[in-house]
């Protein structure tokens, strides 16, 4: 029986239902930007003759690694070895053929994604579910709403409240649980303008609780925010997403 040499890539490119928050990530591409600290970039690891080759790698690397997100998939030993046959299939200098290699392992692999994906996202829905319990009990002034939105006052703001029809200007610092940062206004130094009515759930519903001038924590479930599908190559399917968000202006 024939079987398709790109069978196991359709796991890793399947495309994905983003009902984005046009995550701070993808707001950016839509939103007007305002400046009020300077950012300073870190150095580039090349020269410029060099740094094209460069981005093309980490292209391939944003696309291949942050669809599938392999990074949460695969051990340090397997990623080794993907980037290993990755490495020597491009040069050339492979000993195995790889047609042949995706006729017998293609479904294997398949199976296995399948396997290890559906296993991840309880698992990190769980921790979530944890983490939430954990800040309600250290944060006295937290509440959770119905929908299963935690929102926590760290400034109250006297301005005007938002409603899913305003346009808000905001400063955020949106991390993982465990820490991880994934998007942040205030380390680029630049705060960020977007319809309310255009982001994830959690936060059209977290800022509608605010008034400019104010200063918040939202921790946001996944259900809130990007589901089982998760953003990109930095957001994992199932994750809760804290941020610190710090309203600036309300316009229509």
């Amino acid at each position: 029986m024939k079987v398709n040499s790109m069978l196991f890539f359709s796991f890793l490119f399947r495309q994905k239902a983003m009902n984005a928050f046009m995550s701070p990530v993808r707001s950016r591409q839509l939103a007007t930007s305002t400046a009020r600290f300077m950012s300073t970039e870190p150095p580039m690891p090349f020269d410029e003759d060099k740094m094209p080759f460069y981005a093309l790698g980490t292209n391939l690397a944003m696309q291949v690694g942050g669809q599938g997100n392999l990074k949460t998939l695969l051990n340090d030993d397997e990623l080794d070895l993907v980037l290993q046959a990755f490495t020597e299939t491009l040069k050339g200098t492979s000993a195995v053929d790889a047609k042949t290699v995706l006729m017998k392992y293609g479904e294997t692999l398949n199976t296995m994604l399948r396997d290890r994906t559906a296993n991840i996202v309880e698992i990190v829905k769980k921790d979530g579910a944890e983490y939430i319990a954990n800040f309600l009990d250290c944060n006295d002034d937290a509440v959770k709403t119905d929908s299963g939105l935690v929102y926590c006052p760290m400034v109250e703001g006297t301005g005007a409240q938002p409603t899913g029809s305003n346009t808000v200007e905001v400063h955020y610092h949106g991390t993982l649980t465990d820490g991880t940062v994934f998007d942040s206004s205030v380390d680029r130094g630049e705060t960020i303008k977007f319809p309310l009515s255009g982001v994830i759930k959690g936060w059209q519903e977290g800022l509608a609780l605010m008034k400019a001038g104010g200063k918040a924590t939202l921790v946001i479930p996944s259900e809130l925010a990007y589901g089982d599908s998760g953003s990109g190559d930095t957001i994992p399917p199932g994750a809760a997403l804290k941020f610190e968000v710090e309203l600036f202006s309300v316009s229509d």
